[in-house]
C-alpha cells in the first residue's frame, strides 16, 4: 500500500486552522498526530499562524483566535468548510425566485449558490465578486451586473466608495451577505474597512437582507463592523452552530436556518 505524501508547510497549517475551527483549542500533540510531524514543527507552525493572526499559541497547544487580523485570501476560503457552505448555499438560493434582483456578496459561500439558481428564470444578480460573475457567464437567462470599484486582488472583488455608489442606485429583493467573522454581540465585522461600504450599501438597497455565514465563522469579531446582526432579517448557517448560539440570535426576531 502507498502511503500518503507528507503535507507542505501551507496544507498542514491550513489543516491545523480547519481543526481550531472545529475544536476551539487543541494541543501540540493533537495537532501533532493531526498532520503527521514532530510536535517541534507544529510549534513552528503553530508560531507562523500566530504572526498571521490566525491563531494563539498556549500553554501546550494552541486556540484559535477570536479577533479577526487578517482577511483570510481567496484560496484559503476556497478549501475550507466545502459541504457547510454547500448547504448554506443550496438552503439560500430557495429564497430566489423568478424575476427577482439579488445580490450576491463576494465570498465562496454565495458563489456557491450558483447550481441551485440554475432554473430560476429572468433573475438579475448583482455582485462584487468577480469568480461569481464568471460563473454565471453561462446561466441561461440572468442578467449579470457586475459591481465596479477598487479591486482587491487577494478576495477577487470589488471594494471602497465606487462600489457603494453602484449599488446605492439599485433597488434589490434579495440581498445575501457573507462574513469571515460574526456573532450576536459583535455584528458581521471585517478586518478590511474598505469592504464596509459595499455590505451597507446592498444592505439599505434590500427590501430584505440574509446573512450566509458557516459556523466556524461565529464568535470570531474583526476590527470593523459592517452590520449589526439586527440588521439581517434572516441568518443562514450550517448546523454545527450552536443551541445557545441560535435560541440568542433568535429571540432577537431573526430567523435563524441551520442547513
Amino acid at each position: 500500500m502507498t502511503e500518503a505524501a507528507p503535507m507542505i508547510p501551507d496544507q498542514r497549517r491550513e489543516s491545523i486552522v480547519q481543526a481550531l475551527h472545529r475544536e476551539r483549542v487543541l494541543s501540540f500533540r493533537q495537532l501533532s498526530d493531526l498532520v503527521g510531524v514532530s510536535q517541534m514543527t507544529v510549534r513552528r507552525d503553530v508560531a507562523v499562524l500566530e504572526e498571521q493572526g490566525l491563531v494563539q499559541a498556549t500553554t501546550g497547544g494552541a486556540k484559535l483566535l477570536s479577533r479577526l487580523v487578517l482577511e483570510p485570501s481567496r484560496a484559503e476560503k476556497a478549501t475550507s468548510e466545502i459541504a457547510e457552505k454547500t448547504a448554506i448555499a443550496r438552503a439560500a438560493a430557495t429564497r430566489v425566485r423568478d424575476t427577482m434582483t439579488i445580490y450576491l456578496d463576494a465570498g465562496t459561500t454565495a458563489q456557491a449558490m450558483r447550481p441551485f439558481l440554475e432554473h430560476v428564470r429572468d433573475l438579475t444578480v448583482v455582485t462584487n465578486d468577480i469568480a461569481t460573475v464568471q460563473t454565471f457567464l453561462d446561466h441561461p437567462s440572468a442578467d449579470l451586473i457586475s459591481v465596479g470599484g477598487r479591486v482587491d486582488r487577494t478576495n477577487l472583488s470589488t471594494i471602497g466608495r465606487l462600489t457603494r455608489l453602484t449599488l446605492a442606485e439599485l433597488s434589490l429583493d434579495l440581498a445575501f451577505i457573507s462574513s469571515s467573522s460574526w456573532d450576536l454581540g459583535h455584528g458581521v465585522t471585517t478586518p478590511v474597512e474598505a469592504k464596509i461600504e459595499a455590505k451597507r450599501a446592498a444592505v439599505e438597497a434590500a427590501e430584505r437582507a440574509v446573512l450566509i455565514a458557516d459556523s466556524s465563522k461565529y464568535g470570531r469579531f474583526a476590527k470593523y463592523r459592517a452590520l449589526r446582526l439586527a440588521e439581517v432579517a434572516e441568518v443562514i448557517t450550517d448546523a454545527a452552530l450552536p443551541d445557545s448560539a441560535a435560541d440568542a440570535i433568535a429571540a432577537t426576531g431573526i430567523e435563524v436556518v441551520r442547513a
